[in-house]
């Protein structure tokens, strides 16, 4: 079994916890399904957010989806001029027999167009 990196994102349309915890919740949950994930291949989970979402910890949608034994920590992105506004990011460490060139990274609705030479 290796070590690998699952990489998403998701931008919210308002910063409201409720919506982060559907938005994140939608996030990790896509970054499992496409990857053919449990729980239990997860490592740990790095989130980031940008400077303007304030309203909760990106985590705590990750521990209501059911997430609570794995280690899990939020940091601020860069706050760097003309960025996306209301993103959360992901860095998902995982146990998996896939190569590196099969994992699927996620990026959803505009979040997309962060990373299109990785996004699925």
């Amino acid at each position: 079994m290796a070590v690998r990196a699952v990489r998403g994102a998701v931008q919210l349309e308002r910063d409201e916890a409720g919506h982060m915890d559907e938005q994140v919740a939608a996030l990790l949950t896509a970054i499992l399904e496409r990857n053919g994930l449990s729980t239990d291949d997860l490592i740990s989970i790095w989130f980031t957010a940008t400077p303007d979402l304030h309203s909760d910890f990106p985590a705590a949608a990750a521990r209501k989806l059911g997430i609570v034994d794995v280690p899990l920590i939020c940091a601020q992105e860069l706050d760097i001029e003309g960025a996306m506004p209301r993103v959360v990011r992901v860095l998902a460490h995982i146990e998996s027999d896939k190569p590196r060139a099969d994992i699927n990274h996620v990026y959803l609705g505009a979040a997309a167009t962060l990373r299109k030479d990785i996004a699925q």
